[in-house]
């Protein structure tokens, strides 16, 4: 009945749905997760040429970080995946919530204000043009059949 013990067919089953993208990210980074998204929004879905020089000459104080973060996603892409580095665009990045260090400072009186230090998680997934195109085709493609739906219950 069965084909292995429960933890190789889950092992089996993760590395067929496992992501082969190419990505890095940076853990803990001393960066609050709203200053790295404006950085990061401007590069998502670039070219990786023009998102490294984007994020080189950017005035923002996250932009050093997530320029060596992007560097090491096309190390990755280039020694890991076997890439070429002018095919590579960013499909995905993002900046999650990290642990929030608590700081207080003295006010008057004996009170005592809190400060957040925030903190954040920053990752960067890279892919291949020619998989971005056969993307937008099959999301042009649900798109439409959606309209072919909604055209049906209107002559109805």
């Amino acid at each position: 009945m069965s084909k292995g013990h429960r933890s190789q067919i889950k092992r089996e089953r993760n590395e067929k749905t496992k992501d082969k993208r190419p990505k890095a990210s940076l853990k803990f980074a001393r960066l609050s997760n709203r200053k790295a998204d404006f950085v990061l929004d401007s590069i998502r879905g670039k070219d990786v040429s023009l998102a490294l020089a984007l994020v080189t000459y950017s005035p923002r104080f996250g932009s050093y970080l997530i320029s060596k973060i992007l560097k090491s996603a096309i190390a990755n892409a280039k020694n890991n995946n076997n890439m070429n580095e002018e095919d590579l665009y960013v499909a995905e990045c993002y900046a999650g919530q990290a642990p929030t260090f608590k700081r207080m400072h003295p006010r008057a009186q004996g009170r005592a204000y809190s400060i957040l230090k925030r903190n954040c998680h920053i990752t960067i997934i890279l892919d291949d043009k020619a998989n971005k195109k056969t993307a937008m085709n099959i999301n042009k493609s649900k798109s439409s059949k959606k309209e072919d739906g909604s055209q049906k219950k209107e002559a109805k």
